[in-house]
């Protein structure tokens, strides 16, 4: 069988974390979307479809071919890539499967699926909405919070599912496990003394090459990329997923980390989302939870939408810096490349490549000076920026100049 994963035009929805990546490549429990969707699919024979300025970065990143279908002469499952893949597809019969009127996935058999060579997107969408509709339960992940909301409970699934327990690594006899033994310590994973793992809650999976130092405590459920280090005296409170080469200190309580950011300091984040190479800043705090128990609004497209929940953190794109004390409001949303530093009440809403700085958004240095930032930072975790992630970069600054143009303007005129 043969799988097609494609993003359609809902990926805003989900910025500023799918700026410069496909929206299949967020993290919910130990997992991408991709790994998940690839998972149940059982098959390696995949398309990808995404955005025109990503499609050369994904080519590079996958083996896959990107944006292209042609010699399909075997059944055909066709998914969109924001779909949390909790169950088995089913595919008995040629359907597609429907949840609140939008395409979940659809299930093409073969004497049908040569149609589908030569189509774009738009045009095999057109082709599965002629098919036998079944409506189904299913997760979309149409919003950035609709991660934080899921996340707890797939780390649970995905440790029973992942089949592995146990330590594979170094576990200090001066640290300790308080609850059942729901462990994995992956081969390099060091665990050193006074450390303290709650499974009460829920299982921990610590990955190869982690490092937990001495005074930290993790509760679970939790999972802890490849190479991560939690700092001495971190507070890893329940429901966090933390992606690769990451350094975490403070408190971190039920949000995601993509992966190769930077908390080291003390500072509290709660029900967030954060990109890679993000660096907070000692102290840099958001609040999840407002005063008067309302639910939370987030800025999506450059306008509020409620997210009906009660606790909802920050959401920071990729390469973005905070200065020491930066204190985020409930719900904040701050864009690719943005470099904030504290100072008063902060907006909830900082576009993309901004500085804000004297409560004021500014243009900075410029774009050349942020790449050359971003190389310094990747540089820091063994990584290159590639040729082909600049150009998406460029990309991005492109086509958010309007909005961070018209933040810039408004500022430049307000009082001070």
């Amino acid at each position: 069988m043969k799988l097609i994963v494609y993003e359609n035009d809902t990926w805003s929805n989900l910025t500023p974390l799918s700026y410069i990546r496909p929206v299949f490549e967020l993290r919910c429990g130990m997992y991408t979307l991709l790994e998940r969707i690839l998972n149940k699919a059982k098959t390696d024979d995949v398309i990808l479809f995404v955005r025109d300025y990503l499609a050369n970065l994904v080519r590079k990143k996958y083996k896959y071919p990107v944006n292209h279908v042609s010699e399909l002469n075997d059944d055909l499952l066709i998914v969109d890539g924001k779909l949390l893949a909790t169950d088995n597809f089913k595919t008995d019969k040629e359907a597609v499967y429907l949840c609140d009127n939008e395409i979940v996935y659809a299930f093409v058999k073969k004497e049908n699926a040569s149609k589908i060579n030569g189509m774009n997107l738009a045009q095999i969408l057109d082709f599965v909405k002629t098919l036998p509709a079944v409506n189904i339960d299913a997760k979309l992940m149409r919003y950035p919070w609709n991660f934080i909301h899921e996340n707890p409970e797939m780390l649970k699934k995905d440790f029973i599912s992942c089949g592995k327990k146990g330590i594979e690594g170094v576990f200090s006899p001066q640290a300790g496990v308080k609850g059942p033994d729901d462990i994995f310590i992956g081969e390099g994973a060091e665990i050193h003394p006074f450390v303290v793992l709650d499974t009460s809650s829920g299982s921990i999976f610590i990955d190869k090459k982690a490092r937990i130092f001495p005074f930290s405590r993790i509760e679970g459920p939790c999972y802890i990329g490849e190479d991560t280090h939690i700092m001495p005296g971190a507070s890893i409170r329940e429901g966090n997923s933390i992606g690769p080469v990451c350094r975490i200190g403070g408190e971190l309580e039920e949000s995601i980390i993509q992966g190769y950011s930077n908390k080291y300091h003390d500072g509290f984040i709660g029900h967030a989302y954060i990109g890679e190479f993000v660096n907070l800043g000692a102290l840099t705090t958001n609040s999840d939870l407002k005063n008067d128990y309302s639910t939370v609004s987030v800025y999506v497209n450059g306008k509020p939408v409620d997210t009906g929940d009660l606790k909802v953190g920050s959401f920071i794109g990729d390469h973005t810096k905070t200065s020491i004390g930066t204190l985020f409001n409930t719900g904040t949303s701050a864009g690719v490349m943005c470099n904030i530093t504290a100072g008063g009440i902060l907006p909830k809403f900082f576009p993309s490549f901004v500085w804000y700085v004297n409560n004021k958004f500014m243009k900075g240095f410029g774009l050349e000076m942020m790449l050359n930032t971003a190389r310094a930072a990747m540089d820091r975790r063994k990584r290159v920026l590639t040729q082909e992630e600049e150009d998406v970069i460029r990309k991005v600054y492109e086509i958010t100049a309007e909005m961070r143009k018209s933040y810039i303007a408004k500022s430049s005129k307000a009082k001070t």
